[in-house]
């Protein structure tokens, strides 16, 4: 791949407490930890140090595949797509919380459970999206 056409994507899993961040690239297409933040601001730091292209956010859902009512949610990805200069393109969290907290491990020996929830988010964008 032309490095003029790599794309920088950031995956998110928002959390009222906690935004777990993820990065990948066109190039490699492979999701990875990056790391977690508390604030909206310090997330648009984020997409502008490392060069984000595409975000790609976690969108609550209920089991039954219905949008979950989040009104804090809904604030976030309002503020996100305003503030942050960047498409911001929707995936389904739904069971994200639940696989990141089997694969996180000891909390002293691997990423934390918000970093992984956003790898697994980003990574099934990237699957079902990114030639």
């Amino acid at each position: 791949m032309n490095m003029e056409n790599m794309k920088n994507y950031l995956g998110v899993d928002w959390g009222e407490k906690r935004i777990g961040l993820a990065s990948a690239d066109s190039e490699t297409r492979l999701a990875l930890p990056l790391k977690t933040v508390a604030t909206l601001a310090e997330l648009l730091v984020v997409i502008d140090e490392e060069e984000i292209d595409e975000v790609v956010l976690g969108a609550p859902q209920k089991m039954s595949g219905a949008a979950a009512d989040s009104p804090a949610w809904q604030n976030f990805l309002t503020r996100l797509k305003e503030q942050g200069g960047r498409p911001v393109k929707l995936v389904d969290e739904r069971l994200s919380s639940l696989a990141a907290d089997s694969l996180a491990g000891k909390k002293t020996e691997k990423a934390g459970r918000d970093e992984i929830a956003a790898t697994l988010i980003l990574q099934n964008y990237l699957d079902r999206n990114v030639n």
